[in-house]
C-alpha cells in the first residue's frame, strides 16, 4: 500500500511538471509583452528649491588651510615640521615638499582620518664619480596621518609624513 501511495505521488508530480512545463511558452501568434520603464530620480542635480551647499557650509577653504608635514633625515637624525597651505613648497636641506592639498574628516565623523596630497623631490648625485646633483621626484600622492601604511615615502635618507591639517567646519 505504501508502494502504491508513493507511486502515485510520483505520478501526479511527473504530471503537474508536464503540465507546467508548457506555461510561459509564446504561442506563434501572441505578441511579446512590451518592457516596462522605470523612472530614474537624477541624484547629480540638487532638488528644486533647494541650493547646493557652498565650499563656507563645507568647511574651511582649500586656501586656507595649513597642513602640518613632519621630515626626518635619517642621516643626522634631524626631524624638522614645515607648515605649508595648498600650492606651496618649502625646501629642508636636499628635499623639497610641495602640498598641493589637505583633508580631514568632520570632527562627528567615526573614524578620524587626516590627510594630505604631497609631493617629494630630492637633490642626489647623478652618479659616484660626478659632483652634479640633480632633482628627483621620488613622491606624488596622498599621505595619512592614522594609516600611514598606506602610502610611504620610500628613501633612504628621508622620512615625510602628515602631521595635521589645519581647517574648520560650520557648528564646531
Amino acid at each position: 500500500m505504501r508502494r502504491a501511495a508513493c507511486g502515485t505521488a510520483l505520478l501526479a508530480l511527473s504530471l503537474a511538471s508536464m503540465a507546467l512545463g508548457g506555461c510561459g511558452q509564446d504561442t506563434p501568434d501572441s505578441e511579446p509583452e512590451p518592457e516596462k520603464s522605470v523612472a530614474v530620480k537624477d541624484t547629480t542635480a540638487p532638488a528644486a528649491g533647494t541650493d547646493a551647499p557652498s565650499g563656507a557650509e563645507q568647511g574651511t577653504p582649500m586656501a586656507d588651510r595649513v597642513a602640518t608635514i613632519g621630515i626626518i633625515n635619517k642621516r643626522n637624525n634631524l626631524s624638522q615640521d614645515v607648515e605649508l597651505k595648498p600650492g606651496e613648497s618649502k625646501r629642508v636641506g636636499s628635499v623639497t615638499v610641495k602640498l598641493e592639498a589637505c583633508e580631514k574628516t568632520p570632527p562627528w565623523e567615526e573614524p578620524p582620518e587626516t590627510g594630505a596630497f604631497v609631493q617629494v623631490q630630492v637633490q642626489e648625485r647623478i652618479s659616484n664619480d660626478d659632483d652634479d646633483m640633480e632633482w628627483h621626484q621620488i613622491f606624488s600622492g596622498w599621505l595619512f596621518k592614522n594609516s600611514p601604511s598606506l602610502n610611504v615615502v620610500e628613501h633612504p635618507v628621508y622620512d615625510v609624513w602628515v602631521k595635521d591639517c589645519a581647517m574648520s567646519f560650520p557648528g564646531e
